[in-house]
């Protein structure tokens, strides 16, 4: 009997560990992108005679972060269900929990649903149109993964979407404006990470690319070389003229100081994407080279600084 219990439990242990690898949280940096609103709105948030000006907001930022996560994990389940036999074409993709059958189909079914409910659930807590944009989210990333996601660039543009609706959510969260230049640096920023995605997909499958992921068929490296270098630079030329335009950063226009780093960050993706044909997964990409993710660094305590001494 006691040796019954202890498989019973070794069992679920295995179907919870592979379940939460299914979730892929190394791919919930990118709802990071929530904190873009309180980052960018910290020198009005913060008070020095009233500790609950920033913690409040914080808190309701962090949530929103986690409820995201628990969307973004939602929608890979999803995605990996639709997904089992292109899965099981690629040489990676193919050890993934449930295209290798590791993992129950049942059991992932459990894990969509009661993180579903969980997840809008406590959206309501934060604001109604905080749930709003969380069901936006999902809704619109769910159909990507049953319908768009094979249709070449309304695909990536999608993506790019999601990226917005994950900004605006964190606006939303701590009940800060944004200014429309920060939404539009961001959706061109996506469509140029996106694109380098598919190129390198594209690079990687060969022959076999369009089996692994039905809208390559319809990309070739040419055109996604023309739209990296479009993306990149509509990213950078929306990026000055938000630090010059925007309402909610200083006067004095001292944000311009982080044009150089941003310039050096895209163009060093661009050249990753090029001459190293990396970008397949992004969010290795951004842990990983250092450059990058000193540029980032570099980015983060310049615009902080900028923020804080000099706001308004």
């Amino acid at each position: 009997m006691e040796q019954v219990k202890k498989q019973t439990l070794a069992s679920i242990y295995k179907e919870l560990r592979l379940l939460i690898a299914s979730l892929r949280p190394k791919q919930w940096s990118k709802n990071l992108i929530i904190y873009f609103s309180f980052f960018f709105a910290i020198n009005k948030l913060w008070d020095p005679d009233n500790l609950g000006s920033i913690t409040i907001p914080f808190f309701q930022a962090t949530m929103a972060f986690f409820i995201f996560c628990g969307i973004s994990g939602v929608i890979y389940l999803i995605n990996d269900w639709m997904d089992l036999e292109q899965d099981r074409a690629h040489p990676v993709k193919r050890n993934r929990p449930l295209a290798s059958n590791q993992l129950s189909l049942y059991v992932a079914i459990a894990g969509i649903t009661l993180l579903t409910i969980t997840c809008l659930t406590s959206a309501i807590f934060i604001s109604p149109l905080f749930l709003v944009a969380s069901t936006t989210y999902l809704f619109l990333m769910v159909l990507y993964s049953l319908v768009i996601k094979r249709i070449a660039i309304l695909d990536v543009a999608t993506i790019s979407t999601g990226f917005v609706l994950r900004a605006a959510a964190g606006a939303v969260a701590i009940g800060v404006p944004v200014s429309p230049w920060l939404y539009i640096t961001t959706s061109l920023g996506a469509l140029f990470i996106g694109f380098g995605k598919r190129r390198n997909e594209l690079h990687l499958g060969g022959l076999e690319a369009e089996h692994q992921r039905s809208s390559l068929g319809s990309y070739s490296e040419k055109l996604l070389n023309r739209l990296l270098t479009s993306t990149a630079l509509a990213t950078i030329i929306s990026y000055v003229l938000y630090t010059v335009t925007a309402g909610n950063l200083p006067g004095n226009h001292t944000m311009v100081l982080t044009i150089p780093l941003v310039i050096f960050g895209v163009l060093r993706y661009l050249y990753l994407i090029r001459r190293r044909n990396l970008g397949e997964s992004p969010e290795d990409v951004f842990l990983s080279d250092i450059p990058l993710i000193l540029s980032i660094l570099l980015w983060l305590a310049t615009a902080a600084s900028v923020l804080l001494f000099y706001g308004t």
